[in-house]
């Protein structure tokens, strides 16, 4: 089995999926330590429904869909906050397919989509309790910076330049 990547609409039937996958995941990460049970559904269906991802549609975003023999199987999205910077949001594999390459390849993927934006560095922000994530972005170069938003659910903020390379002379 491969992985592929390719855009895809954010209101896509796939996205849809994907997106309600992640946002339990990260949110039951979030509430299971603190009380000691998953998201309420109403509270999960309100943020679902309030979070479409519009903003990665083109012109100014884009939301890659990663498929697993096919079949879908993770996210990554981009937005241009401004001309030159992009940021990076909704990495996500479905937890039965971790391990097998697919997050690297979607943000790969992530960052060639932001260059086609204009971007030169690319952001992002995460938590401290998704520690796979913030281990995924230091691998790939990503390091971390300063506060750039205000998201009240952030803990660590990361920053890479995307610009090519000065080859060796």
């Amino acid at each position: 089995m491969t992985w592929t990547v390719a855009p895809e609409p954010h209101d896509s039937p796939a996205a849809a999926r994907l997106w309600r996958a992640y946002f339990t995941e990260v949110s039951d990460r979030w509430y299971l330590p603190r009380t000691g049970r998953p998201t309420a559904p109403a509270e999960l269906e309100r943020e679902i429904a309030r979070e479409t991802g519009a903003e990665l549609a083109p012109p100014r975003g884009r939301l890659l869909v990663g498929r697993y023999g096919g079949a879908p199987a993770g996210t990554a999205g981009v937005r241009l906050l401004d001309p030159g910077r992009a940021e990076l949001t909704r990495v996500f594999v479905l937890p039965e397919l971790r391990g097998r390459g697919g997050a690297a390849l979607l943000v790969r993927a992530a960052e060639e989509a932001a260059r086609s934006l204009g971007a030169v560095r690319m952001v992002l922000d995460t938590r401290s309790d998704l520690v796979e994530a913030r281990a995924l972005y230091a691998r790939l170069g990503y390091r971390e910076t300063p506060r750039y938003n205000t998201d009240p659910y952030a803990e660590h903020w990361f920053a890479k330049s995307l610009a090519p390379a000065d080859p060796v002379a």
